[in-house]
């Protein structure tokens, strides 16, 4: 509501009315001019935004379409060449499959071809086979008309002979043969023991002195060798120390020397136990050494095991070069030196093998010397027979083949090496010497005491062969004496006589022979007696 100030006339509110108006209209027009000018300005800005993002798009699209041009055209190139070389390809693959046929076509024409020659030199030959075939009938018809001749003609003589002789012939053939086969085991007997006299008069009386000659001369001490090594201690608290805390001590010597160590409730001995001696031998060593000092500890288990592996190398060496030194060998290889020296820790059925080996290279000698041989070849060949037992190569071929591939690999004599691979026979013998090596090798192993068996198997070999004598008929009773080198048959008087002993005899021995296995030579005596009892009453 206006105020109309005090003594103001009507005009004064007509001009203040007026006043009013004109400030409400130009107000007005002013918030008009400014709402047309925005929208002005809007519009503008819309129609010059329009034009330059149209102008802008355009050159866009346009862009992008000479760029889709231009891609579009190199795919359709690149589409054509790949077109291009995949059928080059197909046709390539093509003509490598026709030309694969057409050789397989060619080789199918040639082989027609040559079946068809085939077939017909086939028939030409069948043809020729049914020729053959009719002669040889034809000659078979003749010849079996002429054999129904002569059975006729044989049939006549027969029938002849017998009514002169009064007997028929299958009664004449019978006792034909019993006379002759009586007379022939008669004469038979009688030459085996003539022969077998001859031979013990001549060649056993001959044998026996040049092997016994020889065992005297050879005879040595003959240590047996096992599979556990005893290690003896002062008292049973080195066994803690030698076991070390929680077992390190053992296991570490266990490890460094590849023997297992046993401590049992055993006193004041540990046992080492392990198939190789040398190994043993290590051991063996290094806790002496290591009890000695009484430093043990896993450190130094493996210094002294390393220490003790050398030495011993030293000494396995320094034993083949004695021994060949004492045998009067020379110029061995170094390496056939060393397995000499090996043989010392190995063992055969219990004889120690360098002592078996000195022995047999003895007795090779002395054979050798005896029948006008080289006995330092013979000699050489002895010592090295069974140098294929210490050697860690190729375990899977026999000691013989092994020992004699390694004296052929260390430039040994052609001689020499085929004596060391025959002294079992898994090769030929070639040479004199081979014979004599593989008789010391017997000879030594047979020896009384030499080796050692297994209680079993020894008593199951004797127990073999009293049934193998007790098998035959007129026997009562067997005994194997002299550690199965002997068998004593006893046999009844009434059901064998003095002529069928000796036949008993070498019967017994021949079964033996072929059907046992036995170290040396085993004597079969054969007892008869006639007892005659009368009781005085």
């Amino acid at each position: 509501m206006i105020q109309v100030p005090p003594g103001a006339g009507p005009e004064y509110g007509v001009h203040q009315t007026y006043h009013i108006f004109t400030i409400m209209n130009t107000t007005i027009i002013i918030i008009i001019t400014a709402l047309v000018s925005a929208v002005l300005a809007i519009v503008i800005y819309s129609l010059v935004r329009n034009r330059i993002l149209k102008g802008k798009g355009n050159d866009i699209i346009r862009k992008a379409e000479s760029e889709g041009e231009a891609i579009k055209k190199e795919k359709i190139f690149q589409a054509k060449e790949k077109f291009l070389q995949l059928k080059s390809e197909h046709e390539a693959y093509i003509n490598e499959r026709n030309a694969q046929a057409q050789q397989l076509e060619n080789k199918l024409k040639q082989r027609e071809m040559q079946m068809n020659q085939q077939s017909s030199e086939l028939g030409r030959k069948q043809k020729e086979v049914e020729t053959i075939k009719d002669n040889l009938k034809a000659q078979l018809d003749i010849v079996n008309k002429k054999g129904e001749e002569y059975e006729k003609l044989r049939n006549q003589e027969i029938v002849k002979l017998e009514e002169i002789a009064g007997l028929s012939a299958i009664d004449a053939k019978n006792q034909l043969v019993e006379s002759m086969k009586a007379e022939a085991k008669t004469q038979a007997m009688s030459y085996i023991n003539d022969v077998i006299d001859e031979a013990r008069l001549t060649a056993s009386k001959e044998a026996k002195r040049i092997v016994i000659n020889t065992i005297q001369r050879t005879a040595s001490e003959t240590a047996i060798e096992n599979a556990v090594t005893v290690f003896n201690i002062d008292n049973d608290e080195i066994k803690g120390r030698i076991i070390g805390r929680e077992g390190r001590n053992i296991r570490a010597l266990e490890a460094a020397t590849g023997v297992e160590i046993v401590v049992d409730d055993t006193p004041e001995a540990i046992l080492l136990s392990a198939f190789d001696p040398v190994r043993r031998e290590v051991a063996r060593l290094a806790l002496h050494q290591l009890v000695t000092d009484g430093r043990i500890h896993p450190a130094r288990i493996e210094e002294v095991v390393e220490k003790v592996k050398k030495q011993l190398d030293e000494e396995i060496l320094e034993t083949g070069k004695r021994t060949c030194i004492d045998l009067g060998i020379h110029g061995l290889h170094a390496e056939l030196v060393r397995l000499i020296g090996r043989m010392k820790y190995r063992s055969s059925y219990g004889q120690n093998l360098l002592q078996h080996s000195r022995e047999v290279a003895n007795i090779c000698a002395t054979m050798a010397s005896e029948l006008g041989l080289n006995p330092k070849a013979a000699k050489r060949a002895g010592l090295l027979h069974d140098i294929g037992k210490v050697c860690e190569e190729d375990p899977e071929l026999p000691h013989a083949l092994l020992g004699m591939k390694m004296a052929e690999q260390y430039k040994e004599k052609p001689d020499i090496c085929n004596a060391i691979g025959a002294h079992h026979e898994e090769v030929e013998m070639q040479s004199l010497i081979a014979p004599l090596v593989m008789v010391a090798d017997s000879i030594s192993g047979a020896r009384p005491g030499a080796r050692r068996e297994v209680v079993e198997s020894y008593i199951k070999r004797l127990k073999d062969m009293e049934d193998i004598a007790l098998s035959h008929p007129g026997v009562t009773k067997t005994y194997a004496i002299q550690a199965g080198r002997e068998l004593r048959v006893i046999v009844g008087a009434e059901e064998v006589s003095d002529a069928q002993c000796e036949e008993l005899s070498a019967d017994i021995a021949r079964k033996i022979q072929d059907e046992m296995t036995y170290p040396g030579q085993v004597k079969i005596t054969v007892i008869r007696e006639t007892r005659s009892v009368a009781f005085a009453k």
